[in-house]
């Protein structure tokens, strides 16, 4: 239902107004509030804010409708006015529309020119609605999607493609907070998420800095994806500058004492990037999947307390640029044969 504020101070518009208009009111799609000047108006607009567009008389008392039109776009820039008087010169026209006037009719009312001013106003002013609720809404999906995915949802071949996958070249890693698990055990539920998000702020700010991407959160740890030129060498930065950063905070709260500390799994090689889950459930997760990010998940799990760990291939490929150690062969789960790994130290 449309809210439509009329400002006139003759009487009789009230009642002729709802008698042309008795269909749409009865059928709930227009409804009508009425002022009698200006300064009336402007308490009906405070009292009902959700108003849609105003009609408004020129020659009122106490406040007139040009003053009313410069006062509406103090308190409300986007709701739109249309005009409606006797005074048609083209000095009111032009005045009215420098004041913000979205159109302007003439009296006597042609109620069926008026009808379709009324209607194309508020289309206006609909369009406008939708696409400030579109920006808000985007605004929040923002907060809990990734770009990539936010960028492939505006693609044209989105919904065509929406079970599609690629093969990429990428590095994967993950980013685990040891100990944390102990920690929340004992400690209230807002204490643990006022904790991890404090660490979880600095972890991101660091990996977006090396235009990483945060695949997921899951639980107290972290999955990211570095793509394009120098993905490994960036994700490396981005381990180095997430320890540093983590052993610099101090205990977020004083009760639990908790220093926090890190391990890191870092794997590159290719992978399969799209879309995982169910679309006829509407339930799916834009991410990457394959041995490799497995291998990084796995060599998260081998790390300590502090440490960065690679694969033999990733340190091949990055040795002459961070400064390295062996630790050895490790075991991995659901892997036939032992894997080199080395640490990153800087």
């Amino acid at each position: 239902m449309s809210k439509i504020l009329v400002v006139d101070d003759e009487v009789d518009l009230e009642i002729l107004i709802k008698q042309k208009f008795r269909k749409q009111i009865r059928q709930n799609e227009y409804e009508f509030v009425f002022a009698i000047n200006g300064k009336d108006a402007l308490e009906k607009l405070v009292a009902i804010p959700d108003m849609d567009i105003v009609l408004s008389d020129i020659n009122m008392p106490e406040m007139d409708g040009l003053t009313l039109l410069t006062k509406l776009n103090e308190l409300n820039p986007l709701l739109k006015s249309v005009m409606v008087s006797a005074y048609g010169d083209m000095d009111n026209i032009r005045t009215a529309m420098n004041r913000g006037a979205f159109d302007f009719i003439t009296k006597p009312i042609d109620f069926k020119d008026l009808t379709i001013t009324m209607e194309k106003t508020l289309k206006h002013a609909r369009q406008i609605k939708e696409t400030l609720k579109a920006i808000k809404e985007n605004n929040i999906l923002k907060m809990y999607v990734d770009e990539n995915v936010l960028n492939f949802m505006g693609s044209q071949e989105y919904e065509s493609t929406i079970m599609a996958n690629e093969n990429i070249e990428a590095t994967v890693m993950f980013i685990d907070l040891c100990g944390f698990t102990a920690i929340s055990e004992n400690t209230t539920p807002d204490v643990v998420v006022t904790m991890l998000n404090t660490y979880f702020d600095v972890m991101v700010k660091e990996i977006l800095a090396q235009e990483g991407h945060i695949d997921k959160f899951i639980g107290d740890a972290i999955m990211a994806v570095f793509k394009g030129d120098y993905h490994l060498d960036r994700a490396i930065d981005a381990a180095l500058a997430v320890r540093d950063q983590i052993n610099a905070r101090p205990a977020v709260d004083d009760s639990t004492k908790f220093q926090p500390k890190v391990s890191i799994g870092i794997k590159s090689g290719e992978m399969i990037s799209g879309n995982i889950g169910s679309s006829g459930l509407n339930r799916l997760d834009y991410t990457v999947s394959g041995d490799n990010v497995n291998t990084a998940a796995r060599l998260q799990d081998a790390a300590g307390e502090n440490q960065i760990i690679i694969s033999e291939s990733c340190y091949e490929q990055v040795k002459e640029s961070f400064q390295c150690k062996k630790v050895g062969s490790i075991n991995m789960k659901n892997k036939a044969t032992p894997i080199t790994v080395f640490e990153v130290l800087e």
